[in-house]
């Protein structure tokens, strides 16, 4: 019989499992420098935040209480809560409590949250393995680039199909993760992400619901305990990814097999993720920041504002246009109101006043209702342009776009620290919260996580 195998078109791979699983216990410690390594530390400070913040909420309470009610008493510290419980549901619970206020970083590649599923799986091993903190930054680094590329070759049929990423892609990167803090060989880290493949779940149809943080809590615990299995010699296929009726081809029409940083030289992908500043939906946030950078240059008041137009993808119309918002929750989803309290020099990134009092305010109300929405493509879908009409005849435009990661990383984990002692500070107090800050950012050079798991809790 001829061979009819056919090579793998230039860029792609017929083998993604092996290769992602032979990358995950083989990448080099020396590979991962300075620069990943800040932005890992960066990514890490700011999951404590608002995991701090999210550590009361009702569904929050509800995880414990049922894993206590249960049997699951033990050592593993939850964040921000005085109870303690066994590693699999600490990692579950932390990471729910994570993702609560939907206040967490993003990654356009993953299409989703790419801290959330993994820093809550990684802690949780490395408390209970008496593991340092540099192998909880170097996994987290592996993780974090395993989810990304996987949601890579995905594509966006994966999340527009109703399968949200953050859980069912994140459960991947938790596995990945916590493979490489045990030191799984390639055979025994492809079991590991076959293990995640067959337990990755989460509809976009429960955004709205207790479930949606629960995916990112999920993801964790089964990333956690696939690796686990796995390093017990629990068995799955080896090419989950890319098989008949494997992960790729039951739950994307796009499905294609990417090499693992086919470029050795290109940035990691925790060098692309995206912090969220302002405690509004993502999409709300070019615009603020184009207003930022107005005020920022420009000497005028919201008084002096007779009208403003924002153009924007019509995504952003479809998912955060509410004209005239009622609640809190409501103005979260409102660029017109974010836009009129940006305006005002409203800080956008205190969580407590988005209130049905600010969205009634007299002031804020008459702004939001000189604010325009238009339709214009971008070449990026998170970009937005703000022309503002002043009462004096000038009119000030300025383009932002919040999908571009940082490049100067000093200013960053400045207003990360800022970001940060604003949600644990009344929490935890300003000397206990500054006890994190200080262990997140001299992580590599811990010996463990004991002492910055229990400032936390």
């Amino acid at each position: 019989m001829p061979d009819t195998h056919q090579p793998a078109p230039q860029g792609t791979t017929e083998t993604p499992t092996r290769d992602l699983a032979q990358w995950v216990s083989g990448v080099s410690s020396d590979d991962f420098g300075d620069r990943p390594r800040r932005w890992a530390r960066h990514a890490i400070l700011d999951w404590f935040g608002v995991t701090l913040a999210g550590a009361t909420d009702p569904l929050v309470g509800i995880l414990a209480a049922d894993a206590l009610d249960a049997g699951e008493a033990g050592t593993a510290r939850l964040v921000g809560r005085a109870e303690k419980v066994t590693p699999s549901f600490a990692a579950m619970i932390n990471g729910a409590a994570s993702h609560a206020l939907d206040y967490d970083d993003v990654n356009k590649r993953l299409h989703g949250h790419p801290t959330v599923p993994v820093v809550p799986a990684v802690l949780a091993l490395a408390e209970q393995k008496g593991l340092s903190g540099r192998d909880v930054v170097e996994a987290f680094i592996v993780g974090y680039e395993a989810e990304c590329l996987i949601g890579e070759m995905m594509g966006m049929n994966h999340y527009d199909h109703g399968w949200h990423a953050t859980a069912t892609v994140g459960t991947f990167g938790a596995a990945a993760a916590c493979a490489r803090l045990l030191g799984l060989d390639a055979e025994k880290s492809a079991m590991a992400l076959g293990t995640a493949a067959t337990q990755a779940a989460g509809l976009k149809s429960m955004f709205g619901t207790m479930c949606k943080p629960l995916h990112a809590g999920k993801a964790a615990m089964n990333g956690l305990m696939a690796a686990r299995w796995a390093a017990r010699g629990f068995t799955s296929r080896p090419d989950a990814l890319e098989c008949a009726q494997g992960f790729g081809t039951t739950q994307s029409t796009e499905f294609q097999g990417l090499p693992v940083r086919a470029d050795a030289a290109a940035p990691f992908a925790v060098e692309q993720n995206l912090f969220k500043y302002h405690a509004a939906c993502y999409l709300t946030h070019s615009s603020i920041e184009a207003i930022r950078e107005l005020k920022q240059h420009h000497d005028f008041t919201a008084d002096q504002v007779t009208a403003v137009r924002a153009l924007v993808d019509a995504g952003h119309r479809k998912v955060c246009d509410i004209p005239e918002p009622e609640t809190g929750l409501q103005v979260k989803f409102s660029i017109r109101h974010c836009i009129a309290m940006a305006l005002t020099g409203i800080d956008t990134g205190d969580r407590e006043i988005y209130t049905e009092a600010t969205a009634a305010r007299p002031d804020l109300v008459a702004l939001r209702r000189k604010v325009e929405l238009e339709d214009k493509i971008h070449d990026s879908r998170h970009a937005a342009e703000v022309v503002i009409d002043l009462a004096d005849g000038r009119s000030l435009v300025q383009y932002f776009d919040v999908g571009v990661p940082a490049d100067d990383l000093d200013a960053q984990e400045q207003r990360l620290i800022a970001k940060f002692r604003r949600l644990a500070e009344p929490i935890l107090g300003v000397e206990k919260a500054k006890k994190i800050e200080d262990l997140v950012l001299g992580l590599d050079n811990a010996k463990g996580v004991t002492e910055l798991m229990s400032a936390a809790g």
